[in-house]
């Protein structure tokens, strides 16, 4: 029985560490699963396998070239004025974690499969059991839900640093599977109505401040319109600014020039990043090219994916979790709705960003935050992706500067407060820097009282959203086409 118990663990720790924890290879698998119990033909199967995995693959190219070509500005800004500041970055929070848990808690981060199993589990009986939750969205991106993890598992333990490590991987499986739930869930009417019916919602770390912002954006609507991104015709030499590619690229040029003139050449040069025979004017212009490039990468891959995901999930929610959709990587978004409002997003939050790391200076904050990229672009590109879509210009560029301010803040104010800032990083992304702080003063302030009240604040959730729209809420995962007619004929809610 022993032997049998240890071979089950082995096994599951091999598909945690090679498939649920690598989006790519998960999507692979969701997309063979769901051909195979759509009967499917077998090289259908193995075909729709590798064109989600290198989707994908060429999503993660991209997201991973904008992190990278961003380095050596946040690099920079940090060791060129001498900060000894925390970074906000997935990254570098669970680096934090792993540097600081032993010596603070006397604990190792050495159960984190464990924890995804059980959150996971937990994630999909409340998806099966849709007819009494109300949820419709199981979270799939590995990388974020390890990410998510260490941090969560350090706030407990301030919260109730003398829990055994049964309790600890309960309650924090509990919560976390109830987050990754309700969160993904709630992006599911605002990404069915972004993408027409794609048939995915979002599971990242913003998701309840992506749906906050697209909920709120709709007050900029004038006489039930708003005018968007892509409803402008710029006139004359401004035309240019009407493809996306080269606004993109303009703007870059303009926003990369300036940060990297005040750095300088000799910076550059002495920190590596650039070669000593190297034109600087030419630096800067392939740093701000290759944002573009890197974002028309992303873009690529989220179509090449998405469809397969959209067509192979039917045989999972008709069989297994019926009414179900995937919550996968918040890059998915910017595939669709106007391709500006990503560059829009990406600038008004960093400039949000950038202002309240110059008051945390200016008021001598005992934590100076440095802007990591993940937080700067993720949340604020996809905040105005989504705002446009639902309120138009206005909406795209106020939101993702009010994100950009709120995630220094509260970043700031958590880490410092639990103590994760002496380690250097937290994760910084916007729902962390709101959503959980709320939580973590529950449970610091009211024990297990406080753990109750988390997991029920969230499990609530769904069921406003139900109340609010009971007509269309299934409807619009089940037949969007129907969802859409019912809605114009003002038979549904506006948003389910």
């Amino acid at each position: 029985m022993r032997k049998m118990g240890d071979l089950l663990l082995r096994g599951w720790d091999y598909f945690a560490q090679n498939i649920l924890t690598q989006p790519a290879f998960l999507i692979g698998f969701i997309v063979l699963i769901g051909y195979v119990l759509l009967k499917k033909p077998l090289y259908e199967c193995v075909a729709g396998f590798l064109k989600a995995t290198v989707g994908y693959l060429i999503l993660t190219v991209g997201s991973g070239g904008l992190v990278n070509n961003f380095r050596p500005i946040l690099v920079g800004l940090k060791e060129r004025f001498q900060l000894d500041a925390m970074v906000t970055d997935p990254y570098f929070g669970q680096n934090a974690v792993t540097a600081g848990i032993e010596e603070t808690f006397g604990r190792t981060f050495g159960d984190t499969m464990l924890l995804l199993l059980i959150a996971f589990i937990f994630n999909i009986l409340l998806v099966r059991f849709k007819k009494y939750t109300k949820l419709r969205a199981v979270f799939t991106t590995g990388n974020v839900q390890v990410q998510q993890a260490a941090t969560a598992f350090w706030l407990l333990l301030f919260c109730f640093p003398d829990l055994g490590r049964i309790e600890v991987l309960l309650i924090m499986g509990l919560i976390l599977g109830c987050y990754w739930a309700v969160g993904s869930n709630l992006t599911v009417g605002i990404c069915q109505d972004l993408t027409e019916g794609a048939g995915f919602a979002i599971a990242h770390q913003q998701m309840f401040g992506v749906y906050m912002f697209a909920r709120l954006s709709e007050r900029f609507k004038k006489n039930g319109k708003n005018k968007k991104l892509e409803d402008i015709e710029l006139p004359g030499f401004l035309s240019i600014f009407n493809e996306n590619m080269v606004s993109t690229s303009i703007l870059m040029l303009v926003f990369f020039g300036i940060i990297l003139v005040v750095l300088g050449q000799d910076y550059l040069i002495e920190a590596g990043f650039m070669m000593e025979n190297q034109s600087f004017l030419f630096y800067i212009l392939q740093t701000s090219l290759m944002f573009a490039v890197y974002l028309a990468i992303l873009q690529l891959g989220v179509r090449t994916f998405v469809s397969e995901l959209t067509e192979s999930f039917q045989g999972i929610s008709n069989t297994i979790l019926p009414g179900a959709v995937p919550g996968i990587d918040i890059a998915a978004t910017f595939g669709f709705g106007s391709p500006n409002a990503v560059t829009i997003g990406f600038l008004f939050g960093a400039l949000g960003q950038f202002l309240m790391i110059l008051l945390l200076i200016a008021i001598k904050s005992p934590t100076i935050v440095i802007a990591g990229f993940i937080p700067l672009f993720f949340d604020n590109a996809a905040i105005a992706v989504f705002a446009n879509n639902r309120g138009g210009i206005k909406a795209a560029c106020i939101f993702p500067f009010i994100s950009g301010i709120v995630q220094i803040i509260g970043s700031a104010l958590i880490a410092t407060w639990v103590g994760l800032s002496q380690y250097g990083g937290y994760l910084g992304m916007f729902d962390w820097a709101t959503v959980w702080p709320f939580f973590t003063v529950l449970m610091k302030f009211l024990g297990y009282v406080g753990i109750v009240a988390v997991v029920l604040i969230l499990l609530a959730i769904p069921q406003i959203q139900y109340r609010h729209n009971p007509e269309g809420y299934f409807l619009i995962v089940d037949d969007y086409d129907s969802y859409v007619k019912k809605r114009e004929k003002g038979l549904t809610g506006k948003t389910a």
